[in-house]
């Protein structure tokens, strides 16, 4: 079982708690135990503490151990509850409420559950966790995900991710307006892989290919160093336009080289998921 997470003010520490209400709203419940109506309540009170931590922070104001300190709040029936941020009252409501009438209460002034969950991505990108940041990013209703501020904060996602093709269409659908320092870095990130890309043995590679389109050892090993660059698309598609015509090509090297690639993209890429779905296809 999870401690608990409310605060049980007093004396010595609500001047603090209301002062914090600046940096994270605090919703107050002001309650009796003589008074089994205000305290039905503060197991749920409990359960909504530890799912919106970080969010609002749910203090309890004992008023029969804390009589002085509720006559401080005006406190004139119980139960009570209030609402403070900024260090003011800013919503309340008397006698004794559902946690859903609390929760329809907070609704009008907490942050949207849209809002939460881009706050929790930006955060996941401050910790390098990026491929998760991106999960939540693409998952936000399609009109915000069409806001410059969050379409760049995919790119920098794909970007990390090394998912170079789909970073490389997401910025140019950038709008002007967001083209600031932020879009230019990212821009410049983009550049400096498409140079390591296309190295003296790639271009090399592909004349041989150009020659030769039906050497398949070319082919494999064009495929396998645009992987090493991180040109994924690209070489899943070489190897894939292969399969499509004979599924054991190059005694199952071509196979052997697809499967690799997937394998080494991983279950949550999408460039992944979408070649895995055409090689079943032809596997099955």
């Amino acid at each position: 079982m999870q401690p608990s997470i409310i605060i049980e003010l007093d004396e010595q520490n609500f001047r603090p708690v209301i002062e914090d209400s600046a940096n994270t709203p605090v919703l107050i419940h002001f309650w009796a135990p003589s008074m089994p109506e205000s305290s039905n309540v503060i197991a749920d009170l409990q359960r909504f503490a530890q799912q919106y931590q970080g969010v609002v922070q749910v203090a309890l104001l004992n008023c029969e151990q804390q009589p002085a300190l509720a006559s401080q709040f005006g406190v004139q029936s119980l139960p009570t509850i209030a609402l403070f941020s900024n260090g003011q009252a800013v919503d309340g409501m008397g006698g004794e409420q559902s946690i859903e009438a609390i929760m329809q209460m907070l609704n009008k002034h907490l942050p949207s559950q849209e809002d939460l969950q881009l706050k929790q991505a930006i955060e996941m990108m401050e910790a390098a966790q990026h491929a998760e940041a991106l999960a939540l990013l693409q998952a936000l209703p399609e009109e915000l995900n069409q806001r410059g501020d969050i379409k760049l904060a995919i790119a920098d996602c794909l970007l990390e991710t090394q998912q170079f093709d789909l970073a490389s269409s997401q910025l140019e659908s950038i709008p002007l307006e967001y083209q600031d320092s932020y879009y230019k870095g990212l821009i410049a990130k983009l550049q400096l892989h498409l140079q390591a890309a296309d190295s003296p043995e790639i271009q090399l590679l592909e004349q041989q290919y150009q020659q030769a389109p039906d050497d398949l050892s070319v082919l494999s090993e064009l495929a396998l160093q645009y992987h090493q660059v991180n040109r994924d698309e690209e070489a899943l598609e070489l190897l894939m336009q292969v399969l499509k015509q004979d599924l054991h090509a190059l005694d199952g090297e071509i196979k052997k080289a697809c499967m690799d690639i997937l394998a080494a993209l991983g279950q949550g890429n999408s460039l992944a998921s979408r070649y895995r779905r055409q090689l079943y296809s032809l596997l099955y």
